[in-house]
């Protein structure tokens, strides 16, 4: 009887260790666990978007609407879109095509009417169980970023790539320049600190406790440059991924760290730098972005011709991905695709056959891999247009004072900007919403 007594103890103390393991553990931040995010202890999959322009909707300065941005949520939140990247730092306003007003329009100096804006965007999106991920610099002109940042401090004008003498090769070179520049970092990581600190103004939440907050994103689509010198600046790249996540990690401990970098179309083509910015232990989960039009995959003028093409290398390029994200064994979201309206309309008016077939298709395999248990759990397409409109779809150029939509001020309002009247787009939206919200 002694030694079955004996047995008995030690079998409840191994089932109850069993339990103890597998029951979902309680914490309200979105979390990794092996291949999956998790909430509470759940899965947590989602088809989200990018409304880089939320805070600026649900600010205290021209431009601002918060009637709309409540508007927004509310829809995005019945279609089954849990989920918002949105720009949490833009600097300068000295550009004519970047975003006006900016959240730090010189150096070191804030706007908090346009932060009140951001503490609004997020109180609201915690009130209906939503999720943000935050980018915090941007490779490309349209928000200051990196650029912005090395002009103020050589005391130089950003070599803006729409503007005479200047092209892409010569500005993205500058923008590289960003990773060695000291007081540029400086500068870019006293705001990271002043933001993860910042007390929000509407529900009084520390942005570093904030649930509401999914990750923290290092930028928006950095790369290491262009061409040769891209390649020589790889190492030096790959070194400021590592040290910023690890910055923004020694602040905060609750929250995801990104890159957001747009995979091999973003490491000069080299799988091996894809993979190296993602191995570190810093950089919680694995991004992507996929562009049909802007890689000249796809000619919406000629779209009968290059659609089956440009979306056959779509398919590939997610597959190739979802390699890589297996292979280091972490998350993977494709969180920017989108493509222009039929004939490459600005117009809201336009159709949008293309765009729907295309959606359709991307959304059916990000289903099909995350309901399998693969690294694709979650996306964002760019972009939610929502109740905004163009002020000339013709001309579709942004001005200060005009209504944000989903496409930044440096390209043309309405190029792919998904708007609420598009119904045929939003039924597709709602489909994989639910269906990724029930996995």
């Amino acid at each position: 009887m002694k030694i079955n007594f004996y047995i008995l103890v030690l079998l409840s103390l191994v089932v109850m260790g069993f339990y103890n393991r597998a029951a979902p553990q309680s914490d309200p931040f979105v979390k990794v666990n092996g291949l999956q995010f998790t909430v509470n202890g759940h899965p947590y999959y989602f088809l989200g978007t990018n409304v880089w322009y939320g805070a600026n909707l649900g600010a205290l300065t021209e431009g601002s609407n918060r009637d709309r941005l409540v508007r927004e949520l509310d829809l995005l939140k019945e279609l089954g879109i849990s989920n918002l990247r949105v720009l949490g730092a833009s600097e300068g306003n000295t550009q004519h095509n970047t975003v006006n007003p900016a959240i730090q329009p010189e150096l070191g100096i804030v706007d908090e009417k346009v932060l009140i804006g951001l503490d609004f965007l997020l109180s609201e999106m915690a009130e209906r169980g939503m999720y943000a991920v935050i980018y915090l610099n941007n490779y490309w002109v349209w928000s200051g970023g990196m650029s912005q940042y090395v002009a103020w401090l050589e005391n130089e004008k950003v070599p803006n790539p729409f503007l005479p003498p200047f092209d892409w090769g010569r500005f993205m070179d500058y923008s590289a320049r960003f990773y060695t520049h000291e007081g540029a970092n400086r500068a870019y990581q006293d705001y990271i600190g002043q933001l993860i600190s910042r007390k929000n103004t509407v529900n009084g939440m520390i942005y570093r406790d904030d649930p509401a907050i999914m990750a923290w994103q290092l930028a928006n689509e950095p790369r290491p440059g262009q061409g040769e010198s891209g390649k020589e600046n790889y190492a030096v790249f790959s070194r400021w991924v590592d040290q910023t996540a690890g910055f923004i990690k020694s602040l905060d401990t609750n929250h995801l760290v990104s890159t957001g970098n747009e995979g091999t179309a973003g490491c000069i083509g080299s799988a091996d730098i894809f993979k190296e910015i993602h191995t570190y232990n810093h950089i919680d989960y694995m991004t992507f972005h996929l562009w049909l039009l802007n890689w000249r995959w796809f000619d919406p003028q000629k779209a009968e011709e290059t659609y089956p093409e440009a979306e056959e290398k779509a398919l590939a390029y997610i597959d190739e991905h979802i390699g890589y994200a297996m292979e280091i064994g972490k998350p993977i979201v494709i969180e920017e695709f989108g493509i222009p309206r039929d004939l490459h309309s600005y117009s809201p008016e336009a159709s949008t056959v293309y765009r729907d077939k295309y959606f359709n298709v991307v959304f059916e395999r990000i289903y099909d891999d995350a309901s399998n248990g693969g690294p694709l759990v979650g996306s964002n397409f760019w972009a939610w247009g929502g109740f905004g409109k163009a002020r000339d779809p013709k001309e579709a150029v942004w001005k200060k004072g005009d209504e944000f939509t989903g496409d930044p001020p440096q390209e043309p309002q309405g190029r792919n900007s998904i708007f609420a009247g598009d119904s045929t787009t939003l039924f597709i939206l709602s489909k994989y919403g639910h269906l990724m919200t029930g996995l």
